[in-house]
């Protein structure tokens, strides 16, 4: 468990994916998202594939930040019913036009039975198209898994090198982070002694073989994220990170 009650506004926002995934949205609004994301201080933005590469803006006004925002994408997105070779070349094409991070949706069926050969195999064809340093997230849509579930998916994203396991989409009519499906997925990284810490770097966490648990869909709120976070959230996808970082106490 993190201890939320000294968080500052910043140190939340570093851990922040600001999103933008509707499907309606132009390279201009991708450019406005990273301008803002910027300003906040966000670690990265999130964008579908079909955005990249992200356009270089001029951060010469994001005085908050230290640093431009990785770039992540989604792969298999939003149902993951996309054949396994299909969601590889996905991300490696998106790697090829500037994604450092990529958060690809398994097959939701094969999960919600448990099946961690399948997953096991698709994970792996995914990781060996984008090995590391590419930061490879697994969205396991936990709002229809149970428990086990929850549990067998997070053996499996370990057993291949994944970087992050993700609850959702935000997509999905089910619902999207509960601070309980977190709760699971870090009790059973916890389990495995693989259980990244809120603020670790990237490069720690990778050299010890730890995993991030990135919560997305549905926070809205600073007490929302600090929940989250307290359940052992180490990455935020928000599609509203300036309403939740005006929530921080002054």
């Amino acid at each position: 468990m993190t201890d939320t009650q000294n968080l500052t506004r910043a140190q939340v926002a570093a851990v922040m994916d600001a999103t933008l995934l509707k499907p309606e949205a132009t390279h201009a609004d991708v450019d406005k998202l990273v301008a803002e994301a910027a300003q906040l201080g966000c670690g990265a933005v999130c964008v579908s594939p079909s955005m990249l590469p992200v356009t270089r803006v001029d951060f010469s006004d994001a005085t908050n930040s230290t640093s431009t925002p990785a770039v992540a994408t989604v792969v298999g997105f939003p149902s993951g019913k996309h054949a396994t070779l299909v969601k590889a070349t996905e991300a490696r094409f998106a790697v090829e036009h500037g994604a450092v991070e990529v958060d690809v949706v398994v097959d939701i069926a094969k999960a919600i039975v448990g099946d961690a050969n399948s997953l096991i195999s698709e994970l792996m064809t995914i990781r060996e198209a984008v090995p590391q340093p590419v930061i490879l997230k697994v969205i396991l849509e936990t709002a229809l898994l149970d428990e086990p579930a929850i549990r067998a998916c997070v053996r499996a994203c370990a057993a291949i090198g994944a970087d992050y396991v993700k609850t959702s989409t935000g997509f999905h009519p089910a619902g999207g982070a509960s601070v309980e499906a977190v709760e699971i997925m870090a009790d059973e990284l916890r389990k495995q002694d693989k259980l990244a810490t809120f603020g670790m770097s990237e490069d720690l966490r990778r050299n010890v073989g730890a995993l991030g648990i990135k919560a997305s869909g549905g926070i809205r709120t600073w007490e929302a994220a600090l929940q989250m976070i307290a359940a052992g959230t180490t990455r935020l996808g928000v599609s509203s990170p300036q309403a939740i970082l005006d929530g921080a106490p002054a």
